[in-house]
């Protein structure tokens, strides 16, 4: 793991960089368009008027630390915009970014970032199951933060999102936008030689589990510029990712090394997800005929043997009284608009009948090899 002052080549080395300082000087000395995701968890500028009690009037351990002070509103949002701007300038073209808050400051970064011209893709509610109670009983219990997820413009056309890795994750259901998630605690949760809170706001690793695999692929570059204790940067190296860490405080950053020094990353192997059949690639079922995968001639029935079509050589088949693709005749002997012939159409190898697409597959596993 590198660790210093950032540098023009930072972003272009493989593996592991922390810098350490100020958060906009550090990414406006980066390369530009070289960062494929940037999550941010910025000071929530929480304007704490005192400190914070229980009934019992024991402190509350909130954030009270400088970093997170701001002497107005308007100071906070002239910071939020510079490294906004630095964030947009470091985002590949394919890029996004995603930025959680609080009620305290999560509106003002989202009309910095309108206003900047990203493009908002999704508001996202990660609801605590287990949120710190409302100790004074004046206002609803605080029990939820929100993350914006957003690509670098409204015209980029090109980002990642792996829905059906989410849709996986989700039992098969597709992945909604309000994330039921408990807050770091038990032994995940940092703490520094005296017991205490190593970071006020250390956010849970599940919650970087699922934006990184929803948004990122295996060698990507994520950066992350206000890193704390590092959570996007162990669960980066777990998934295979690559991170670039910024922070400020000397305390965080020696408490993030020792945590990313003892995770383990996956295997290769292990890192892969669900796919959709649109991102495979395209395989004509002609290409089946030219591999000697189906000769010509070979007789293609549907699973009940309703109906039966003839394999020729250009990769057209042919019924009773109809010739054309695996779709259109598929299509055609059922008296349907349309059909997907690849799952219709089935052929006897050993004995059984199986659908035409379990030959795709195989072309396509060659195709992954290759």
């Amino acid at each position: 793991m590198k660790l210093g002052r950032a540098t023009s080549e930072t972003a272009k080395l493989p593996g592991e960089h922390i810098i350490q300082g100020d958060c906009i000087e550090a990414m406006n000395s980066l390369p530009a368009k070289s960062v494929d995701l940037i999550f941010a968890d910025p000071p929530y500028n929480l304007q704490l008027g005192g400190e914070l009690t229980r009934p019992d009037q024991s402190k509350v351990d909130a954030v009270t630390d400088d970093w997170d002070k701001f002497d107005s509103f308007a100071t906070y949002d002239k910071f939020t915009r510079e490294w906004l701007k630095a964030s947009k300038r470091l985002l590949k073209d394919t890029g996004a970014i995603w930025v959680i808050g609080s009620y305290h400051n999560i509106f003002r970064v989202g009309a910095s970032l309108q206003d900047l011209g990203f493009w908002i893709m999704n508001d996202v509610v990660w609801r605590k199951s287990n949120p710190m109670p409302n100790f004074r009983g004046t206002r609803f219990t605080n029990a939820h933060e929100t993350l914006i997820w957003a690509t670098r413009d409204q015209e980029q056309k090109k980002y990642t999102f792996n829905y059906d890795a989410m849709k996986a994750l989700n039992d098969d259901l597709q992945m909604r936008s309000d994330w039921v998630l408990p807050i770091c605690t038990g032994g995940e949760r940092l703490k520094d030689g005296d017991g205490d809170k190593a970071h006020p706001t250390q956010k849970p690793e599940a919650l970087l589990h699922r934006v990184l695999l929803a948004t990122t692929n295996a060698g990507d570059t994520v950066l992350d510029p206000f890193f704390g204790t590092g959570t996007t940067g162990a669960v980066a190296k777990k998934l295979g990712r690559k991170f670039i860490g910024i922070e400020r405080e000397t305390k965080y950053i020696k408490a993030a090394k020792a945590r990313i020094a003892q995770v383990l990353p996956s295997a290769p192997d292990d890192l892969k997800v669900t796919t959709s059949k649109k991102a495979e690639p395209r395989v004509p079922f002609g290409s089946i005929v030219e591999r000697g995968l189906l000769e010509p001639g070979t007789i293609l029935t549907d699973p009940m043997r309703r109906h039966a079509a003839r394999v020729r050589a250009d990769g057209s088949i042919v019924c009773r009284d109809a010739t054309g693709s695996i779709h259109k005749i598929g299509a055609h002997v059922q008296g349907l608009d349309a059909c997907n012939g690849w799952t219709y159409w089935h052929f006897k190898t050993d004995g059984k009948l199986k659908p035409i697409d379990i030959l795709r597959q195989k072309v396509r596993a060659e195709m992954g090899e290759a």
